[in-house]
């Protein structure tokens, strides 16, 4: 099989509409029924969901946890949520697959965390949107959102900051069989990524 990847120059969400286009292509080609992507405000998940409107596809949008910049607060746009509900988008949100409560006991006690490294290690070889695709698509299927078996695919869109700048087709697996994930295509990806702090 031979497949183009959509390669951007930069991060960012200036490459959000390229993503929704790359993906519900290859998810028509394929008979992808699900497409999971993270999505903080809503804003990515509108355009998605523009995109696939008419067709037998659902999107579920993740967004960041209750708290995240702020104790208690949500970043959702109400407005953006309401829009999303009527289209029949699932939103939903729950703790980061790669942080969490690893993360409080790093930041408490020092040193980093078996998560931290896989985390660390995706974000810098692959990029934070890669990084981002994985764990929503552990977050959709702990959250019994998307199918979970060896012969499911499903598409997943993350990004860099904001907006969408990688898609890949994935095999989906539960966080506790994290080793059963498998990235099955690159749909499209930056080539540079953010440098490390």
């Amino acid at each position: 099989m031979e497949r183009s990847i959509q390669y951007f120059d930069d991060v960012g969400k200036q490459n959000t509409d390229d993503v929704v286009k790359v993906v519900a292509e290859r998810a028509e080609e394929l008979g992808i029924k699900y497409i999971v992507l993270s999505s903080t405000e809503g804003h990515t998940a509108l355009k998605m969901a523009e995109e696939v409107k008419g067709k037998d596809i659902k999107i579920i949008a993740i967004t960041h946890q209750y708290g995240l910049r702020e104790d208690g607060n949500w970043e959702m746009d109400e407005g953006n949520l309401k829009k999303l509900q009527d289209m029949g988008v699932l939103v939903t949100t729950q703790s980061h697959m790669f942080s969490g409560v690893e993360r409080a006991i790093s930041k408490r006690l020092g040193g980093a965390s078996r998560a931290d490294v896989i985390s660390d290690t995706l974000r810098a070889v692959f990029g934070k949107g890669f990084k981002v695709a994985l764990e929503v698509v552990m977050m959709a299927a702990d959250s019994g959102h998307i199918p979970v078996s060896k012969d499911t695919e499903v598409i997943a869109i993350g990004g860099t900051r904001q907006g969408a700048d990688v898609a890949l087709v994935v095999r989906p697996a539960h966080s506790q069989n994290f080793f059963n994930l498998q990235v099955r295509e690159i749909l499209a990806m930056p080539r540079a990524k953010e440098e490390p702090k």
